[in-house]
């Protein structure tokens, strides 16, 4: 067994583009074919994005679970494939992956937790593969322990054992809360990192954004692509053609074409207002965002409208994802405390509205700030991504847009790009003229 390592470099570094590139040149050399593993929203967003660009040479087939046996039927160099195909992959028989030499894990903290049924699949299926690449920007979020699993996956236990009870018990202590003196709780010893990192020293390999891009601002900015589902394309595509033809027959008003206009692009957020509330065509941008932010530490996340808002609700419950909300209908008190709290780490992530939490907050406990939709204020945007790019942060900060492709939202967000544009020109102009 090769192990080509354990990458868990900051966002928008290029971990997918390496991954990729030395795959290729082992498949260029003759070498067997690769499979992906990732959360669903990444596998076009992320993977065939990259390969398009990149990589064009390249044949590949992305499974759902819908068409997970015709995709592999497919002749292909690179399978693509969501975490939780890793149940259906370990029924498959070992001569099923016999043409298969490269395994590429996408957010191997998925695989964090040992115990569970992903878990137990992925570790049966791993030692089929010669070369094995984990890829995750945050490798755990509680423990040191997290990472057992994942190098496990890598090694087969050469670094730290086969035996996860005696890997916690070299990296914590245990302990007891008050009234309890039974079952011990454990947490990491002092140096536990510094430990940790030594150990892994030789298989890891770490990289911040300006360690990558040396002459790029902290603040940086990039989209993240979400294609449509055939259903909801059909939805979104049905309904640009009912508004072209009312704009040819002189029909629309500019009161009706701006609201037209944003049923376009609420359509292409999955939901839409209907005359009985909101119905969600697909979930599939919800899930990205939520993806998103399980990828980092603390972020802010922005949203467009209140079904929006709902969705996010409903999805980071759902994950156990730990936030809260910043609203027009919280007092000032409740606004400071919620403030403090995040600052202080007690949430993942914020959700609010743009105007109503894109000025005036300090919130540099984020890294991060994801526009679910984009926003026609440019001055929001702008405004937005400063909430975590502020006088006191000390981290590198992303402004994260999804968009979808082939939508009126590239317009929006091309045109809020111009006019930012011209913003920061003005600025200038009047610094220049002091």
């Amino acid at each position: 067994m090769r192990c080509n390592g354990y990458v868990f470099a900051t966002g928008n570094t290029g971990k997918t583009a390496v991954a990729l590139l030395a795959f290729a040149e082992r498949r260029r050399k003759g070498g067997g074919r690769a499979l992906i593993i990732a959360p669903k929203t990444l596998l076009e967003a992320a993977w065939t994005e990259e390969i398009d660009k990149y990589f064009p040479h390249l044949r590949y087939s992305v499974a759902y679970a819908s068409n997970r046996e015709k995709a592999f039927s497919v002749k292909a160099d690179v399978y693509i494939t969501n975490t939780d195909a890793v149940k259906w992959l370990k029924t498959q028989p070992k001569r099923f992956f016999s043409t298969f030499d490269t395994l590429i894990i996408d957010e191997s903290s998925a695989f964090k937790h040992h115990a569970s049924q992903r878990s137990k699949a992925i570790k049966k299926l791993a030692p089929l593969f010669k070369y094995r690449s984990l890829l995750t920007a945050t490798p755990f979020s509680k423990s040191v322990t997290e990472m057992w699993h994942q190098i496990l996956l890598l090694d087969d236990g050469a670094h730290f054992g086969r035996s996860y009870t005696k890997f916690r018990d070299a990296v914590c202590e245990p302990y007891y809360e008050e009234g309890q003196n039974t079952h011990p709780k454990w947490r990491d010893r002092p140096g536990a990192y510094a430990t940790i990192v030594q150990m892994i020293s030789d298989i890891c390999i770490r990289h911040e954004f300006h360690d990558v891009m040396k002459n790029v601002p902290h603040g940086t900015e990039h989209k993240v692509f979400f294609k449509l589902p055939p259903k909801l394309r059909s939805a979104y595509e049905e309904l640009k053609e009912s508004l072209i033809l009312k704009l040819e027959s002189g029909e629309v008003t500019a009161l009706n074409a701006a609201i037209l206009r944003g049923k376009l692009l609420q359509v292409a957020s999955g939901s839409v207002y209907g005359s009985s509330g909101a119905a969600t065509i697909d979930d599939g941008r919800t899930e990205l965002v939520c993806d998103l932010v399980e990828q980092r530490k603390h972020s802010v996340v922005f949203y467009n409208w209140d079904h929006q808002r709902e969705a996010l609700v409903n999805a980071f419950t759902k994950r156990g994802i730990v936030f809260a909300e910043i609203s027009s209908k919280h007092k000032g008190s409740v606004r400071n405390e919620t403030v403090q709290k995040y600052q202080a780490g007690e949430f993942q992530t914020l959700l609010m509205h743009p105007q109503t939490g894109a000025h005036g907050l300090t919130l540099t406990r984020g890294t991060a700030t994801i526009w679910c939709s984009p926003t026609d204020r440019p001055d929001l945007l702008i405004q937005g991504k400063h909430r975590v790019l502020r006088g006191g942060q000390t981290e590198v900060t992303e402004n994260v847009m999804v968009c979808a492709r082939g939508t009126i939202e590239e317009g929006v967000y091309q045109k809020t790009d111009r006019e930012r544009d011209a913003i920061a020109e003005l600025l200038s102009l009047i610094k220049e003229s002091r």
